[in-house]
């Protein structure tokens, strides 16, 4: 996942998946894409500036939801909507490569 609300490749939990691919062929047609992720892996972030691997579906993310936060994809760049009292506005920018912008409106997560 990148700032630009572009996927680089998906897995389905439980399910073991080889190689990359297939967010394309789950969003066609999509019109309202919601991604539901953990915010880090092993502490790494996992919402970055730039993919490091090929897309496989570009621009088609609207929101992500993770355990910190809930973001919408703007056309000026990731938006914080929503926050986890259990974590501060300073953690979750940490948490995440690329840059947060904080809404006007920002909420704590009910």
């Amino acid at each position: 996942m990148d700032e630009e609300g572009s996927l680089s490749n998906w897995i389905i939990p439980g399910k073991k998946m080889p190689g990359m691919g297939g967010a394309m062929d789950l969003l066609v047609g999509a019109k309202n894409v919601i991604i539901a992720m953990e915010h880090t892996a092993k502490g790494a972030p996992k919402i970055l500036k730039k993919c490091r691997l090929p897309y496989t579906a570009v621009k088609c993310v609207d929101k992500i939801i993770t355990e910190m936060a809930v973001i919408e994809v703007t056309e000026d760049g990731l938006l914080l909507t929503e926050y986890n009292p259990e974590f501060t506005v300073e953690q979750i920018q940490e948490a995440t490569e690329a840059k947060l912008i904080i809404s006007d409106g920002l909420k704590a997560m009910c």
